[in-house]
C-alpha cells in the first residue's frame, strides 16, 4: 500500500483503532481514517445503534461492513451520541470517497474534554501506521 499516500489532516485527532475526531464547538464529529478505509476496501454498510445513548471512551459505536470484513467503530471520547450520518444508510461508499467529509459517521457531545488531549495528533498517528 506504500504506493498510495494516506491523507492525515493536521487539524484532527486520532485513535490507535483508526478513528478520527474533529471538534466543532461542543460537539465532536467522528469517522474512520483514510488509512482505515483503504485497509477495509469497499465499504457496503454502516450500522450505528447508539444514537441518543451515552457511551464511554472505547465503547463500540457501531459496525462498518466492507466486502471482505466487518469492523467495529469505537468511541474516541465518552459522551452522548447525538446523530448518525443518515446518508451512509444508502451510500456507505461515501466513507471510501470522502472519509473526512461526507463520510463522517457519528456526532458526539463529549462529557469529559480531558479525553480530547489523550487522542493522537496527526504526527503521532502517522508514526503509528508507518
Amino acid at each position: 500500500m506504500a504506493a498510495d499516500p494516506v491523507n492525515i489532516p493536521e487539524d484532527l485527532r486520532y485513535t490507535s483503532e483508526h478513528e478520527w475526531a474533529r471538534r466543532e464547538g461542543d460537539v465532536v464529529v467522528i469517522g474512520i481514517t483514510d488509512y482505515a478505509q483503504k485497509e477495509l476496501g469497499d465499504i457496503v454498510y454502516v450500522e450505528v445503534e447508539v444514537v441518543g445513548e451515552t457511551v464511554g471512551r472505547g465503547d463500540v459505536l457501531g459496525t462498518i461492513e466492507a466486502v471482505k470484513t466487518v469492523a467495529d467503530l469505537y468511541a474516541p471520547l465518552s459522551g452522548e451520541v447525538l446523530e448518525a450520518n443518515e446518508t451512509l444508510t444508502s451510500e456507505a461508499e461515501k466513507i471510501n470517497e470522502d472519509p473526512y467529509g461526507e463520510g463522517w459517521i457519528v456526532k458526539v457531545r463529549p462529557s469529559d474534554w480531558d479525553e480530547w488531549d489523550a487522542l493522537l495528533t496527526a504526527e503521532q498517528y502517522r508514526q503509528l501506521i508507518a
